[in-house]
């Protein structure tokens, strides 16, 4: 009787085979990680669209003015409330659906960027003291306060805010972008004001030295960026060298500013 000839393959057959899938996956490798990378920022800019969204309907509701961004600021340490939550003492992390915009926001909260970031979460009040803003900054001094206006009165400035009629150009103020700070160790805290490049004391700008970068250009270097008008889009960053208020190299850490790095795409002319 012939005995019947046993189906399979070699091991010549099963090497190639392996082989070829891992040339396979080398070559679409790279397209993968650029197509999550991709849609990692379409999603971010989802969510600042939202935000956008959120602080345009609630200027309709207050009479044109946009939300503080820290109302309190100067009067209690550290402060309870910022346009994305309100905590009880200033140890302990804000909660994003008692914050100004929850109400406009579909999950009351802000959503945060998708892009995985090293934020230091909980401990210390340093550590925490602006965690869940979804790392995501304001326009605090242009549009969250009156800081720009000059007024004798510091309180006054942080609780009082822009009216949107006051906003020369919509379309080249910016409003939301994201943010962060880092400090020695590497890490990132969630910072939730984008600073201009220049201070703003008493209403006036002071260029001799540049504030610590809070643009995050997470996103394959660039930044995302709503502006006013409501509509976003992604700016890469300028070249120079500034070092934070931590000591760190900022432009390493990809925090900095895009073109022109002074105040006007935050200003209001």
């Amino acid at each position: 009787m012939k005995r019947s000839r046993a189906l399979g393959f070699t091991l010549v057959e099963v090497i190639v085979v392996v082989s070829l899938v891992a040339v396979l996956l080398a070559i679409l490798a790279p397209t993968l990680q650029a197509t999550r990378r991709q849609a990692r920022g379409a999603i971010c800019r989802t969510n600042l669209r939202q935000l956008n969204c959120a602080n345009l309907s609630y200027t309709v509701d207050n009479d044109g003015f946009f939300v503080p961004g820290a109302k309190d600021l100067w009067n209690r340490a550290g402060g309870l409330v910022r346009w994305h939550g309100v905590r009880e003492r200033s140890d302990l992390p804000f909660d994003p659906t008692r914050g100004p915009l929850a109400s406009y926001l579909d999950s009351g909260r802000v959503n945060e960027c998708p892009e995985r970031i090293r934020f230091v979460r909980g401990g210390l009040w340093e550590e925490n003291f602006e965690q869940g803003c979804g790392g995501y900054g304001y326009n605090m001094t242009y549009l969250g306060s009156r800081l720009w206006e000059g007024d004798a009165d510091p309180a006054r400035s942080y609780e009082r805010t822009t009216r949107s009629s006051e906003v020369g150009s919509s379309g080249r103020t910016l409003m939301f972008a994201d943010c962060a700070i880092s400090r020695q160790d590497g890490s990132y805290l969630e910072y939730s004001f984008a600073e201009p490049p220049f201070c703003v004391v008493a209403g006036q700008v002071m260029t001799g030295f540049y504030m610590s970068p809070t643009l995050h250009f997470r996103h394959q270097g660039r930044v995302n960026i709503g502006w006013v008008d409501g509509h976003v889009d992604a700016r890469q960053m300028a070249p120079m060298d500034s070092v934070n208020v931590y000591g760190v190299e900022s432009t390493t850490m990809s925090l900095g500013w895009f073109d022109p790095a002074d105040n006007s795409p935050f200003d209001l002319k």
